[in-house]
């Protein structure tokens, strides 16, 4: 139970809201929906649960319909007594307004769960911590099943409220019943009674009506209130029938050359209960057009961004309906804000997390909606787009105090906000007064018509030379010295170097060393001009009065750009600044305007064009080359495709590796081709290649074994052509001394089914003898069996274990199996190889690829899956990743304590000796 966060937002001193309270009823969980008139009108959701009431805001309260998802934001617990409340919180205090019971009754589990109210909870606060709340409600107004489930892309606190297809569900709005189950009063009629307030200490009778109204305050002076009273995306905007949207909206074929509608800049935010407000993303903005299971990613300029962006792209094919959407390109850092150096950067998915945030629709499957009004596009767009991936997101839309939204967005590091005429409609190339943009940060893209390179300096160049157009001419802004790396300099010499000219692109040369009583003039920095094609982004603190950008840092590139668009931008008067709304409390109300990436997932290393790609991996940079090679031919499998695989599943693979001897099976011209075994790889690695292990070879030969370590390691041996890895069985600090002992079921002319039968028959021994066992496919032809020894025992020990749980089991399946080395003499028969557990002997490992056609991967398996049907093919390069994100690493036992080998072969032969 926690109510220290209800009692710090309130003066008990000055309102009648209760402080505590417990339920006597032992049988029956209480719910309660309290409709409050406070800065905004909104429903509070409440589940009695862990002694307390857990509260929801629903601003536009429960619905009955199915198809209809109510917004639900999460808020502080309350305590039981508060179901029974109902009155005016007196205005300035927090939540100040009117509140009624609208609803109560009891709720249960939807599932059924035994052993009475305790249990209930138990089983529904593990609902509540996963997200996914499933309850069955018996109120007066409010009956049958419903869902609260925890949504993406409204803050950690974001939920929506879901009625179940049931006999309850209706399409009638049940908001329209108003009157309180307790009072019989509307919030109306509560208001007009003149209820008694806690004002100072003392109880008053209020003569006069009363409404209780927000604080005029500023926002820093105002107490905290919950999130849903004070701001409201579109999601609590009127409802849409989207069907008739789209009926009602003209027939067009799909537009081509569109450009995107653009916003005015102005000069300070402002507030209208008629405009919306977005973040303004710092990125490229792009306009996707899916037609006929193809799709095309385009700049502002028709710029093809599909190969440059080829993840969102790819995305877009993947959507199963016909649109035109007009969003912005970006890469996200952890904090959810756009790194606009990064994604001038971009090159693959181990570059940052690429993000498409769309925030307008143009057509969709044959009609034109640009004519439709923004806030009806808009609904359109979050009905038809999938949120199956968290690359693609709907750019949220704020029904917010437009000033605050701006202070917040200049609190949290935003480049600033768009607002938006909310029944604008989209002209394509259009600079807009209905649509105006207000920076919180001070940035411009510029022409680069030339550079400056000081005397003695050994960099490429010390200054950038800035242009704009101003009224159709070319007009010089400063220079920029700052913001470049060496490497970023050498980039953009080479894209300088066929623009350089001996005439100044200016129509009267400027004093680009103009020494000023800070600088003297610098000798020797002349200009070297260019012809003013390309385009760049800076930062600046101000323009002075001759137009000059002082303190300018040079934020990238910027390729979506052409230079005869680049003018300079003079914010106008904001106009439209109406009468001071609602104030909003501070900027963490507005963090639902970003949502960070997820935890990070791995996706891909190489780009999918570039034959030679150099990427920094722990800190090396490690070369990839002749990427397009097929390295399974059959499959359609590239050298490019094992690398991301080997990135991809790295966290996996590597505690199989790290710290071991690693024996380096090449295959350097795929599957098909010649391959080698490599052991010594003394004088043929690389410099930053220090873990190694020495060897002596029958001829006295000091050699060296590559050791396991990280993941530049792992990809370094994969660059050499090791599809598959074999680490030894024991690690560098004790070579002698297995961490497991492993039975090799390789079969001869058996079937995988018999291959399975004989891996069960192992388990029953190891079972009857408490000895735990990790199954994997070999990816080959047959399987592997891992028993944890945790490092205690010799290699001749594990040897010994392994061949009297392979005599028993040969016993029990004789026809098919046999324990003979010499394949000669097996017969055709299954062999139980148990010789595997010897010094420098290696198998695959864990997640390792193998050279075989179909590209399968050894493959740890859960126990109940080892049984007939179970192939090879189970587990490729195609699937392994999306298995390993739902099953994780089953084999980590296989690192674990270790068995008692001595008690467990004592207990061997008491059971199986008789």
């Amino acid at each position: 139970m926690s109510l220290e966060k209800y009692a710090e937002k309130r003066d008990f001193s000055k309102t009648k809201e209760p402080k505590a309270g417990r339920s006597k009823d032992k049988n029956h969980l209480m719910f309660v929906i309290q409709k409050h008139d406070a800065s905004r009108l909104h429903y509070d959701f409440r589940l009695e649960m862990d002694g307390v009431l857990k509260s929801w805001a629903v601003p536009k309260g429960p619905s009955t319909d199915p198809k209809t998802k109510r917004l639900a934001m999460m808020v502080e617990d309350h305590p039981f007594d508060y179901r029974n409340f109902e009155g005016i919180i007196p205005e300035g205090e927090y939540g100040g307004g009117t509140v009624i019971v609208w609803d109560e009754g009891t709720y249960e589990p939807l599932e059924q769960v035994k052993g009475g109210k305790k249990a209930q909870e138990k089983f529904l606060l593990k609902q509540l911590a996963s997200g996914s709340l499933k309850i069955k409600l018996h109120g007066e107004k409010l009956e049958g099943e419903y869902a609260l489930v925890k949504t993406h892309g409204m803050g950690e606190n974001g939920w929506l409220l879901i009625k179940h297809n049931d006999d309850f569900a209706s399409t009638k709005d049940i908001t329209r019943k108003d009157k309180s189950i307790l009072s019989g009063k509307t919030i109306e009629q509560m208001e007009k009674t003149g209820e008694k307030v806690w004002q100072h200490g003392h109880e008053e009778n209020i003569e006069k009506p009363i409404k209780a109204k927000s604080s005029k305050k500023k926002a820093a002076e105002r107490p905290d209130v919950e999130i849903a009273e004070d701001v409201s995306t579109t999601d609590d905007a009127k409802d849409f029938d989207i069907d008739a949207l789209i009926k009602k909206a003209p027939k067009s074929k799909i537009p081509s050359n569109i450009k995107p509608m653009k916003a005015t800049l102005v000069d300070e935010p402002f507030d209208d209960p008629n405009w919306v407000y977005e973040v303004k993303w710092d990125g490229y903005r792009a306009i996707g057009i899916i037609n006929d299971g193809d799709a095309e990613l385009i700049s502002r300029n028709n710029i093809p961004f599909n190969e440059r962006f080829y993840p969102i792209h790819d995305l877009l094919k993947s959507w199963k309906f016909n649109a035109v959407i007009d969003g912005e390109i970006l890469v996200l850092t952890d904090k959810g804000i756009s790194d606009f150096g990064a994604l001038q950067n971009w090159r693959s998915e181990a570059d940052g997390e690429l993000v498409f945030y769309v925030f307008d629709i143009l057509w969709y499957e044959g009609k034109k909606l640009m004519d439709l009004p923004l806030t009806q596009r808009q609904a359109i767009l979050k009905e038809i787009t999938p949120t199956d991936d968290d690359r693609i997101r709907i750019s949220n839309v704020f029904n917010a105090n437009g000033i605050d939204f701006f202070h917040a967005a200049e609190k949290m590091g935003l480049e600033g906000i768009i607002a938006k005429k909310a029944n604008s409609t989209y002209t394509s190339d259009l600079r807009s007064k209905d649509w105006v943009k207000i920076k919180a940060h001070k940035r411009q893209e510029v022409i680069i018509a030339g550079f400056t390179k000081n005397a003695g300096t050994a960099k490429a160049f010390s200054a950038l030379l800035m242009a704009v157009y101003d009224e159709g001419k070319l007009r010089y802004v400063g220079k920029v010295g700052t913001g470049f790396s060496d490497k970023l300099q050498k980039e953009m010499m080479e894209q300088f170097k066929p623009l350089i000219t001996g005439k100044s692109p200016f129509e009267v040369e400027p004093d680009v060393d103009k020494p000023s009583r800070f600088r003297p003039q610098r000798l020797g920095a002349k200009p070297t001009w260019l012809k003013p094609e390309l385009v760049g982004e800076v930062a600046f603190a101000e323009i002075t009065s001759d137009g000059v950008f002082r303190q300018a840092s040079f934020q990238g590139m910027r390729i979506d750009k052409k230079a005869k668009e680049v003018i300079l931008e003079k914010p106008k008067d904001t106009t439209e600044a109406v009468a001071e709304a609602k104030q909003l409390q501070d900027e963490d109300k507005h963090t639902k305007a970003i949502k960070p990436p997820k935890e990070k997932e791995r996706r891909t290393l190489l780009n999918p064009t570039e034959e030679t790609q150099v990427r920094k991996i722990c800190g090396h940079d490690l070369k990839f080359t002749h990427l397009s090679k097929l390295y399974w031919p059959e499959d359609g499998v590239t050298k490019r495709d094992m690398f991301n695989y080997y990135y991809q599943v790295a966290d996996y693979i590597l505690p199989y590796l790290k710290d071991r001897p690693m024996s380096l099976n090449r295959f350097p011209g795929g599957i098909h081709g010649s391959s080698f075994y490599q052991k010594d790889v003394k004088g043929k690695a690389p410099d930053w290649i220090t873990k190694t292990f020495p060897y002596t070879t029958s001829d006295g030969e000091h050699k060296e074994y590559l050791v396991g370590s990280d993941e530049s390691y792992l990809l370094w041996m994969a660059s050499l052509g090791c599809i598959e890895m074999n680490p030894w069985f024991s690690r560098v600090q004790s070579p002698d001394n297995p961490d497991y002992c492993v039975i090799d079921l390789d079969p001869d002319k058996n079937t995988f089914d018999q291959v399975i039968e004989a891996a069960q028959e192992v388990k029953k021994v190891l079972d009857a003898i408490d000895v735990p066992c990790y199954p994997k496919t070999s990816g080959s032809t047959g399987m592997h069996l891992y028993i944890p020894l945790g490092a205690k025992y010799s290699y001749d020990q594990s040897q010994m274990f392994a061949k009297i749980v392979v005599s028993i089991v040969q016993k029990q399946i004789p026809d098919y199996t046999s324990l003979e080395r010499m394949v000669a003499n097996r017969k055709g028969k299954m062999y139980l190889d148990f010789l595997q557990n010897r010094p420098g002997a290696t198998i695959a490992g864990p997640y390792s690829l193998r050279p075989k056609p179909g590209a399968t991967v050894s493959m740890p398996l859960h126990w109940d899956e080892v049984k007939p049907g179970l192939t090879m093919k189970h587990f490729t390069i195609f699937n392994s990743v999306d298995r390993l994100k739902t099953e994780g690493d089953l084999f980590k036992g296989v690192l674990g304590k270790g068995i008692d080998l001595e008690k467990t072969i004592k207990k061997a032969q008491s059971i199986f000796s008789k």
